[in-house]
């Protein structure tokens, strides 16, 4: 049975924004129950590869709820979160820190806009990082040929999705998981599983780990690896300009 919200083609946007719209004020929660609370800690790895230094400028893309933004600004980056879902963004701002009678901690800047025709000048950033954004766009090598434009020299493009274990019986393991057992979250805290059962329709769709680090070096990037997390159930594809 097709999935309401996944759509190929010039469809693929819209059937996304309707989905993010759903699922956005339990989106934080629910990462946390479908991940056992690990997706903190593929985060926080992120950030600790992108090598942040004080200055640097970093862009969030498809920043969604901003847990990536905020841990980039806290490592001393200036930090831009965009995302073309504004529900997403509303729950990133409400989680901006009270400011208190000290200095506050530096916090991102949050923009809606298009992952795909990213509104900033060519070689804008040191830092470019995506977490489970490229595989919602309709046109995923658009995105990544989006981070490489406005890169600098020298800067760092990281990727965090869902992989494709290249172990079969450990995929087939894990896709039975987000087959069966992920929809429930949809069900239980949105009303609706195909909010969750959209996850595995996606990934069978998208060429996971191996397909961006192939984009990676036809881009031209540098240094360019794929960290298998839980033996490539979650991956991140780095590479440098």
């Amino acid at each position: 049975m097709a999935n309401k919200f996944y759509k190929p083609g010039e469809q693929r946007a819209a059937k996304v924004n309707d989905l993010f719209a759903a699922i956005a004020p339990r989106y934080d929660l629910i990462n946390d129950l479908q991940s056992f609370g690990l997706h903190r800690y593929w985060k926080c790895k992120l950030v600790r590869m992108a090598k942040v230094q004080a200055g640097n400028r970093a862009l969030d893309v498809c920043c969604g709820t901003g847990d990536i933004s905020f841990k980039l600004a806290a490592a001393g980056a200036e930090v831009t979160g965009l995302d073309f879902s504004q529900p997403m963004l509303d729950v990133a701002e409400s989680k901006r820190a009270p400011k208190a009678a000290q200095e506050p901690p530096p916090v991102p800047r949050f923009l809606q806009g298009d992952a795909q025709q990213l509104p900033f000048n060519d070689a804008t950033f040191d830092v470019v990082t995506v977490g489970y954004g490229l595989r919602n766009l309709s046109r995923w090598e658009r995105g990544l040929e989006e981070m490489w434009r406005v890169s600098k020299p020298g800067a760092r493009l990281l990727v965090l999705d869902f992989g494709k274990p290249d172990n079969a019986a450990w995929r087939s393991l894990y896709f039975t998981y987000l087959r069966l057992f992920v929809p429930l979250f949809g069900k239980l805290f949105c009303g609706d599983s195909d909010t969750h059962a959209y996850i595995l329709e996606s990934l069978k769709n998208y060429p996971a780990q191996h397909g961006v680090a192939r984009k990676m070096k036809e881009l031209g990037c540098k240094n360019v690896r794929i960290i298998n997390l839980l033996g490539g159930v979650m991956t991140i594809n780095y590479g440098e300009r």
